[in-house]
């Protein structure tokens, strides 16, 4: 299950644009083009060599006299074998240079969305940091480890000047409904940059981070790739739901193409920052966006990935951080003072086995209750 968000405007922010793949780009010209440009390129010099006025051409009668001004400037068959030759070759030379000749149309298609470059998104002070983490913490203060990190990651990024805002890669460790993966596409909207949630549990193979390689009949980019061509933002948060379900998923030959082995380049700045898509064959500057992983039982995350993310554990939510969620949740949705008064006193004293999901789904039930038409 994958699920993308595009960021509303939260917040002053400051952009700059970057050349993310290693291809360049030239004009579309055909060798027809080229070659029409070239033949009238030498006529042109040819007028001028033989000291013809260009008004006096432009205006002559289509007569003998033009006819015979015409003979001496227009290129030969020679001439044009030539320039037919050279235009081709500089055809192929512009393929060969913009490191697209293996693509098809279409691929090369998809890929002009970078011609211009992406933009880095890079927060406008220090303060904007501060106030994203205040308005982390206000809604979800049993998160504030997590927020800490962020906070801090934010503070120093505007300090060293970096083009770019990229936290260290997370791994959120805690018990299924507390909120890690809704945190995490929290912060990536208060940021204003582009996020991406990849399921490990509905796709444990590293298809959907790295893309498969062409000439499989199923072959395509990975989420993130298609992510920056899509929004043409270098610095999208990515998000990985229950990494540690990922597994290890193997071909008929035994080959591994597990997802933690897709992320592992991913994850390290000097490696990502040449990564090669298997997809277009093509390296990506990869090292700006920002990974967070989260998991339930970081035991089963493989030890290769935990030693590339800061972990950061979240103790199960006590009562105290379930009656204040559904405080704020209740009122947002309209449910009577009384109503919530209530819920967040039965909350407050709930045992174990609570979670955001439960407490969503009791709200749901009450706002239909109180939307529910009179009896007659």
């Amino acid at each position: 299950m994958t699920r993308r968000s595009v960021p509303t405007r939260s917040g002053p922010r400051r952009s700059v644009h970057f050349r993310i793949a290693d291809i360049r780009f030239f004009p579309s010209d055909t060798a027809n083009d080229i070659e029409t440009r070239l033949s009238k390129t030498l006529s042109e010099l040819r007028r001028k060599n033989l000291g013809i006025d260009e008004d006096w051409f432009s205006n002559l009668d289509r007569g003998e006299e033009w006819s015979d001004v015409t003979d001496q400037i227009s290129p030969s068959r020679k001439d044009r074998d030539k320039i037919r030759r050279r235009a081709q070759m500089l055809v192929e030379l512009r393929q060969q240079a913009s490191r697209m000749s293996h693509l098809s149309y279409d691929e090369r298609k998809k890929l002009s969305a970078l011609q211009n470059g992406v933009q880095l998104i890079q927060l406008e002070s220090e303060h904007r940091a501060d106030e994203i983490a205040a308005a982390l913490h206000e809604e979800m203060p049993w998160m504030s480890s997590a927020t800490e990190i962020a906070w801090y990651a934010m503070r120093e990024s505007m300090r060293k000047g970096a083009p770019a805002l990229r936290l260290p890669p997370l791994l959120l460790d805690g018990p299924p409904g507390i909120g890690k993966s809704h945190w995490a596409r929290r912060l990536a909207e208060l940021i204003g940059t582009p996020t991406e949630l990849i399921d490990a549990s509905n796709e444990p193979a590293g298809f959907a981070v790295a893309g498969s390689q062409r000439g499989w009949s199923t072959a395509h980019p990975g989420r993130p790739v298609e992510l920056i061509l899509h929004q043409r933002v270098g610095n999208p948060v990515i998000v990985i739901d229950e990494v540690d379900k990922c597994g290890d998923v193997r071909s008929s030959r035994g080959f591994s193409f597990a997802l933690s082995n897709a992320l592992l380049p991913l994850l390290d700045p000097l490696s990502a920052r040449t990564w090669s898509c298997p997809f277009f064959r093509v390296r990506f500057d990869m090292r700006w966006i920002s990974w967070i992983l989260t998991s339930n039982d970081r035991l089963a995350v493989p030890a290769p990935l935990q030693s590339r993310c800061r972990v950061v554990y979240i103790p199960p939510l006590a009562g105290a951080h379930l009656a204040y969620f559904a405080r704020r949740e209740g009122a947002a949705r309209g449910l009577p003072a009384d109503t919530v008064d209530a819920l967040t006193d039965m909350l407050r004293g709930a045992e174990r086995g609570w979670d955001l999901r439960a407490v969503i789904k009791l709200i749901d039930a009450l706002v239909a209750h109180e939307n529910r038409p009179p009896l007659q």
